[in-house]
């Protein structure tokens, strides 16, 4: 009995490592446009961004540094990002 509970939590844990990858992979990509989605710079926590910093910081998801960063970008519903303190479908020039 025992080693079917183990072989069970095994592929359970296998499968859910799997969906979490397909989703992670998901939340990454560039928003399309059409898709109901646009980048708003300007709102994400550190650590949080979805992508490339417009500032060339970094080039990578997860990679921002400071809370509210203007270069800073995440992607939401289109609409809901002028509504935020702070949001901006544009990144800041520096």
């Amino acid at each position: 009995m025992k080693k079917k509970t183990t072989k069970l939590m095994t592929t359970t844990g296998i499968i859910a490592a799997a969906i979490l990858s397909v989703q992670n992979a998901e939340a990454h990509k560039e928003p399309r446009k059409g898709d109901g989605m646009e980048k708003c710079y300007g709102v994400v926590k550190a650590g949080r961004n979805d992508c490339a910093s417009k500032a060339n910081k970094h080039s990578c998801a997860g990679f921002s540094k400071v809370d509210n960063d203007p270069n800073e970008w995440i992607k939401m519903p289109q609409g809901l990002c002028e509504k935020l303190v702070s949001g901006s479908t544009e990144p800041k020039d520096e």
